[in-house]
């Protein structure tokens, strides 16, 4: 036994401690994106915002005396505050006129439709979904260093008037929508809706162009059998788009596939079509880098544009639990926005943001996720500057007569 002082085996008094190195030098901040972040907003401009301010209080009165901030006005207008004003996406100006939609660099269309949804419904309050949260964001993207309000013009047009109980009414509305909208040159951005609607927005597209388009499908399920339950459903869409003779089965590219949700009927269609699957297991294995430069390679080889189709099931549900068809295994939101975002900087001809389901949501969050790959997409592209690659291939483009009322007649008037 020991006596007298217990003895320890090492000091812990700090004075008998080993002074740290001290540093040398500062760290480089200059290597830090948010160093570089922070230095480049000064390079944006504002004077849109600005713009926007007195719009604002030339629309919805000065404020009470007792404001400070005098660009308050008395009734909620533009973006501020988040929580007012009617929900348009991201606050976006609404083309009642959808013949506006050609002053605008993007269009915003709601597809509020799930006749095609095979096992939970309600969908079409996505385009709602959608635009309600989006009043959480502003245009600005820390990390981007992209202003969507300054570095471009976005507009909301409203919601095709579907046809609940019949899928190909709907699709002829959805396709003619489509084809206005990008035969104007304003890019199409659509918001459903259950991904049946993903073979009447191409269409829409390939009507108005002689050239070929390749499309990018984030998803966990193929999509790609002729029919379902006898008709064309949600897991139809992409046999009937690469039947469409510009747009090849050879350029469609489907990425995340996988699980336990993939019919087998589907597969036998993309190994007769040979279209391209990268699964989720594949891009762990490459990584973001590789997979979306695969993918583009894919996508790209001989046509001339590309259509970008996110399914937000392809995301873990974990994360998005308000979709119709929920399935583990799916992407990180990192990865889902990485992936979105290399693929729209190369330029896209369109998108669709299909598959949220509000009722199934919780507290927003899946709806608030398809939000932002919307604005990452298009923050991409800005970046990049290929917003707007895709007007070139216009060469075909539909011209739709206004409708007059005439007495107890309607009447297309040109």
């Amino acid at each position: 036994m020991l006596t007298g002082q217990t003895r320890r085996s090492r000091s812990h008094h700090p004075a008998d401690q080993a002074r740290p190195e001290r540093r040398a030098h500062h760290p480089d901040l200059t290597k830090l994106g948010g160093w570089r972040a922070m230095k480049a907003e000064a390079e944006l401009p504002e004077g849109r915002w600005d713009e926007e301010r007195r719009w604002a209080l030339r629309m919805g009165l000065t404020g009470a005396n007792t404001i400070e901030d005098k660009s308050i006005p008395t009734f909620a207008r533009g973006e501020l505050p988040h929580y007012a004003g009617i929900n348009t996406f991201l606050k976006a100006p609404y083309a009642e006129d959808v013949l506006e939609v050609a002053n605008y660099d993007a269009t915003v269309l709601g597809i509020p439709f799930d006749g095609g949804t095979t096992y939970r419904p309600g969908t079409r309050f996505g385009p709602q979904g959608l635009r309600k949260i989006s009043a959480l964001y502003t245009p600005y993207n820390y990390e981007l260093g992209v202003d969507l309000r300054e570095q471009m013009t976005l507009c909301d047009a409203g919601d095709v008037f579907t046809i609940p109980a019949n899928l190909e009414k709907s699709f002829d509305q959805i396709s003619r929508a489509v084809s206005h909208v990008f035969s104007s040159g304003s890019l199409p951005i659509m918001i459903g809706g259950d991904h049946s609607i993903g073979f009447p927005c191409v269409r829409g597209i390939a009507d108005c162009t002689s050239k070929k388009i390749g499309i990018v499908h984030f998803d966990r399920h193929a999509d790609i059998q002729e029919k379902d339950l006898d008709e064309r459903m949600h897991t139809t869409p992409w046999f009937h788009a690469t039947n469409m003779p510009n747009v090849p089965a050879k350029n469609l590219v489907q990425v995340g596939i996988g699980g336990w949700q993939v019919p087998r009927e589907a597969v036998k269609v993309a190994r007769e079509r040979e279209t391209n699957i990268i699964t989720m297991a594949d891009m762990e294995r490459m990584g973001v880098d590789r997979t979306a430069e695969m993918a583009l390679e894919m996508a790209w080889d001989g046509v001339d544009m590309v259509y970008m189709s996110f399914d937000i099931d392809s995301i873990d549900c974990g994360f998005v639990p308000g979709t119709g068809w929920p399935e583990p295994g799916g992407f990180l939101p990192r990865e889902a926005l990485a992936l979105a975002s290399k693929v729209a900087a190369e330029g896209i001809c369109g998108m669709e943001l299909v598959e949220v389901s509000p009722p199934y949501d919780t507290s927003d969050i899946t709806a608030l996720m398809g939000t932002r790959v919307i604005v990452d997409v298009l923050g991409a592209m800005v970046s990049a500057g290929t917003l707007g690659k895709h007007k070139k291939h216009i060469d075909k483009p539909v011209s739709i007569p206004h409708g007059e009322f005439e007495g107890k007649r309607w009447s297309n008037a040109t």
